[in-house]
Parts: C-alpha cells; structure tokens; sequence
C-alpha cells in the first residue's frame, strides 16, 4: 500500500512556526481530499485541517484556524501545512493522509475514507 511521507517536524518555541510538507507518491496523490491530522499520547486522532484536490474547499479545527494554512502543490505531489504562532497545546504527531471523499465529506468530523496515511512527524512546541 502506497504510503504518504511526511517530514518537517522537529522542536520549537511557543509563537514559532513550522511547515512540514507531505509528499504522496502515485496512486496516494491522485485522492479527491487531502488532510494533515494530529494525536497525542492516548489521545485520539484529530483533524487538524482538510483540502480537496484543487484546493477549492479548506476546513480548519477551531483551534488551529487563522493560525494554520494547508495549501496543495500538484505538481509536486505535496501537500504542506503552514503553522504559525504554534502554542504547545499543539505538540503532537502529526499525519497527513488521503482519500476518494467528495467535498461535503472532505471535512473534519471523521477519519472515514481516508485510505492512505503517512507514519507522522512529531512536533514540539515549548512554553
């Protein structure tokens, strides 16, 4: 199974930014909604932020909007989550994956559909 690759992670200061770019290699890239994910210890995966393939719809988890940016780049294959003025609630893996969602199901609210995932990369951020 084809697998998504992301890198970028590493540690930070409170306020800092990080942009860890996910490369998805053939058949993974060729999804209708793409998305970046995050989950702490014992904790369950979360949303984090959503695109479909062209961009046209972006969705943001509350904590993260006006702060988080996903953009999408085609032609690389990549899809890149901008983190600005990270807090250290925001320390956590982060994943990104994707699937064959349409756009009213390329959202938030579930990890359903998403069919090919990344081994993650972590994210540090301290006070």
């Amino acid at each position: 199974q084809e697998q998504l690759v992301e890198s970028g992670g590493g540690s930070v200061q409170a306020g800092g930014p990080l942009r860890p770019p996910c490369v998805a290699p053939g058949y993974a890239a060729k999804r209708e909604c793409m998305g970046w994910f995050r989950q702490i210890p014992g904790g369950a995966r979360e949303a984090v932020a959503t695109s479909t393939v062209n961009g046209a719809i972006t969705r943001y988890a509350d904590s993260v909007a006006r702060r988080f940016i996903i953009s999408q780049d085609n032609t690389k294959n990549t899809l890149t989550l901008q983190m600005n003025d990270l807090r250290p609630n925001d320390t956590a893996r982060y994943y990104c994956a994707s699937g064959n969602l349409r756009p009213w199901e390329c959202g938030l609210t579930s990890l359903t559909g998403f069919t090919y995932w990344g081994q993650g990369t972590q994210v540090t951020v301290s006070s």
